[in-house]
């Protein structure tokens, strides 16, 4: 048969997989599997006199009939020519370097599928960091040791910058290694994605050590250090060394465990304040893209309230409006000022304001599924973490505050007697 669409879709799938060949082009078929998937195939021989047989692409939407033939009228004229198409293929695929693979990357569905503020972010570290210090190498060629050095270029400023961005951007690149650890995470996501479509066989980044974090355990415990951090932003405030709304953005980050990003790209049409609540569509939170469904987070008084103050504005406006420019309120140059005065710890972010109400409603006695919900955990054992530690720290505090009883007790205790047993024994 010729293949077309019509000759596709007439094409029903059997027990067993079999192939509808071309008149037209020697070598193009259809492939029907007893699923009912349908793929565009191309076989041929290879001038050393070898089959070969290439898969040109599913049928869907973006891969139709008249596509597929058209590719494999490119094929035959190449193999009539004593060329190899998968050959040729795989060598372009080893010349690939890395900068080709990330921009691959970047233009993936996989890379769609994460949140706009993860993708601003992600592409930042490809641009700033990956590229300049391993950018130019193959990457069938690259090794472990080519992503150690790149992290360690990137941990000691080898990659800081201070550039413009537009007519009032500015990205300032500072390095570091809490900035190298999230730039080989990124990389390494990167690859697996390429290993998975078949660009490259391996990942040299996935033996590679880059440490930890030690920022997610560190998190505010006490109400006096709520009442340090509050009192410090209402300071900052009143002296107008804080914006107003950079000031509001951040309480609304501490009182609901909101991610930086899901606040300061807030829109006034996710707010329902009739039923204290905000409403995030799934492009806009983190596991939005890949879950399908909203995220709800429950707002309470204080939260109402400190929204309700801001000056209402367009249903796509942001709640908490930038000093200028039109993208989100920047929070993280602010955070490390009011941390600073405050005396809170250097290894608390933004982000360990999260982490500290989850870990204070574990704590309260809250379950694993109740902080899933409050979060937007997609992942039980992710907010199980929490049970953990509030089982830890509750042991410890009860130690401590048990600790004056126990003394008591101990030294309540009669003391033996202790009897001088004679030499030579019994008589």
């Amino acid at each position: 048969m010729r293949i077309s669409k019509t000759e596709v879709l007439k094409a029903t799938p059997g027990s067993k997989p079999y192939f509808e060949w071309d008149v037209e082009i020697r070598g193009f078929g259809l492939l029907i599997l007893p699923s009912g998937v349908k793929s565009f195939v191309f076989q041929y021989r290879t001038p050393e006199g070898r089959t070969r047989r290439a898969t040109i692409g599913k049928y869907s939407d973006t891969m139709t009939a008249d596509q597929a033939r058209a590719r494999a009228k490119c094929w035959r004229i190449m193999v009539d020519g004593g060329g190899d198409p998968l050959g040729q293929k795989q060598d372009a695929r080893e010349a690939l370097t890395v900068a080709e693979v990330l921009d691959l990357y970047l233009a993936s569905a996989k890379y769609a599928e994460k949140a706009t503020a993860t993708q601003g972010n992600d592409r930042g570290r490809i641009e700033r960091h990956l590229k300049p210090t391993m950018g130019k190498k193959f990457i069938k060629k690259l090794t472990p040791e080519d992503v150690r050095k790149a992290f360690a270029a990137i941990r000691d400023g080898k990659t800081a910058t201070d550039i413009k961005t537009g007519p009032r951007g500015r990205a300032i690149v500072r390095g570091g290694e809490g900035a190298a650890r999230m730039a080989i995470r990124v990389f390494r996501a990167a690859i697996n994605w390429a290993i998975s479509e078949g660009i490259t066989s391996e990942n040299p980044a996935a033996s590679v050590d880059i440490g930890s974090d030690d920022t997610r355990d560190t998190v505010l415990e006490k109400s006096a250090d709520y009442a340090r951090l509050f009192r410090t932003i209402g300071k900052m405030e009143h002296e107008k060394r804080l914006r107003p709304q950079v000031a509001d953005a951040i309480r609304i980050i501490a009182l609901t465990g909101a991610r930086r990003g899901e606040i300061a790209g807030l829109r006034w049409s996710w707010v329902d304040l009739n039923k204290g609540v905000l409403i995030l569509p799934p492009n806009a939170h983190k596991t939005g893209k890949r879950t399908k469904k909203p995220r709800i987070i429950g707002l309470p008084a204080a939260a109402q309230a400190i929204i309700a103050k801001q000056d209402k504005g367009k249903p796509n406006d942001f709640v908490f409006t930038p000093a200028k420019g039109d993208g989100a309120i920047s929070l993280a140059n602010p955070w490390r000022l009011i941390r600073a005065e405050a005396g809170l710890p250097t290894t608390i972010g933004l982000h360990g304001l999260r982490h500290s109400l989850a870990t204070s409603m574990a704590m309260n006695g809250a379950e694993a599924a109740e902080i899933m919900a409050a979060m937007g955990h997609r992942q039980l054992s992710t907010a199980q973490k929490y049970i953990h530690w509030a089982q830890d720290g509750r042991a410890a505090l009860a130690e401590k505050s048990a600790a004056h009883i126990s003394g008591a007790l101990a030294g309540n205790k009669k003391k033996a007697k202790v009897v001088q047993i004679k030499k030579g024994g019994r008589k």
